[in-house]
């Protein structure tokens, strides 16, 4: 019981940690597209 509430806990660790990488992905992409749109209007 304890193992099978241990691998619960590791996986849904291991998709929340995927998912928080792919949204910390897009944010950067995100921060450098406006970093790029500033220094093309200066």
């Amino acid at each position: 019981m304890i193992r099978k509430a241990l691998n619960i806990v590791l996986i849904t660790g291991a998709i929340t940690t995927l998912v928080a990488c792919n949204t910390m992905r897009g944010a950067g992409e995100d921060v450098q597209s406006a970093a790029n749109a500033v220094d093309n209007k200066t």
